[in-house]
């Protein structure tokens, strides 16, 4: 993992929860860089915004999130999925990825985060 203070792009479905999310990472020292609830907004953060690790919520309104998790293999972004299904619900091109089952508290995001390794994006 980074060392330091991580900026986290949060991908979430659930208003309520992405904002506890948030609470949990900035209570961790750690800053949002993004939340998104859908597909194209997670995409397009994916793509450009400075970022350090992710956490996906493996079901957005119905979408898979696996496509953002292809835009941030490409940049060499670590993250992690987070999903109520366990290892079940990740298909098996990213089943080598962290799984953080929900629900959680902020200890797990932790060891979550702590368990990434580090980026290899420019300034990661």
């Amino acid at each position: 993992m980074p060392e330091g203070r991580l900026r986290v792009l949060v991908v979430e479905d659930e208003m309520l929860v992405a904002m506890n999310i948030e609470d949990m990472l900035l209570d961790l020292g750690h800053e949002v860089a993004g939340i998104a609830s859908r597909l194209a907004p997670a995409l397009a953060l994916a793509e450009d915004a400075a970022i350090d690790a992710a956490m996906l919520d493996v079901n957005l309104a119905g979408e898979s999130s696996f496509p953002v998790a292809d835009v941030l293999l490409g940049r060499g972004i670590p993250f992690f999925f987070a999903t109520g299904y366990g290892l079940q619900g990740i298909e098996e091109p990213y089943r080598q990825h962290p799984v953080l089952q929900k629900p959680f508290r902020a200890g797990d995001l932790r060891d979550a985060l702590a368990a990434l390794p580090p980026g290899s994006a420019p300034g990661a």
